[in-house]
């Protein structure tokens, strides 16, 4: 298979049946589907072990994390996530920085926007004990009901959203 030309992104049916084997290799490999949220949440404890170990061994929700968070399975997942899109970029000449903006919004609005809407969707996703990437690929590929519930909200959430900023990007 070639390099998408000019650093173009893949054909969606080509990305989507890769993503797909990609699910089916770490339910082979590790028993688990995909997700990264709960990645996230053992780097952190990783580092509050380091700082605050008697803190980590005292707290109810953060006591599971206490011992070895950085054994999970989901570690070398996440790990290899950025590693390969990473290989990727640089396999379709396409890494680069760059801030993806409409002309009326400025790039340190548009990163303080993001950085929100970051915050906001990772403190729903622990909530919810699961991120859009685990309920959306593993849940639907599971057949979840509660899964394919929870991805027309989003779609039908970020529908609804865009209403309000779409002049930002016009």
């Amino acid at each position: 298979m070639n390099a998408p030309k000019n650093g173009n992104i893949w054909n969606p049916w080509v990305g989507g049946t890769f993503l797909g084997l990609v699910l089916y290799l770490a339910f082979l490999l590790t028993g688990h589907g995909l997700g990264a949220s709960g990645g996230l949440a053992r780097v952190l404890a990783a580092v509050m072990n380091l700082v605050a170990s008697d803190h980590m061994r005292t707290n109810p929700y953060l006591a599971p994390y206490a011992d070895g968070p950085l054994s999970h399975w989901i570690i070398p997942l996440i790990l290899g996530v950025v590693l390969g899109g990473f290989i990727a970029g640089l396999w379709s000449k396409s890494n680069k920085v760059e801030t993806f903006r409409g002309p009326r919004i400025t790039p340190r609005t548009r990163w303080a926007f993001a950085l929100l809407g970051g915050v906001l969707a990772g403190y729903g996703a622990r909530l919810a004990r699961g991120c859009t990437s685990g309920q959306a690929l593993t849940g639907g590929a599971t057949l979840s009901v509660g899964s394919w519930a929870f991805m027309l909200a989003v779609f039908g959430g970020g529908y609804a959203t865009a209403w309000f900023v779409r002049k930002l990007w016009n």
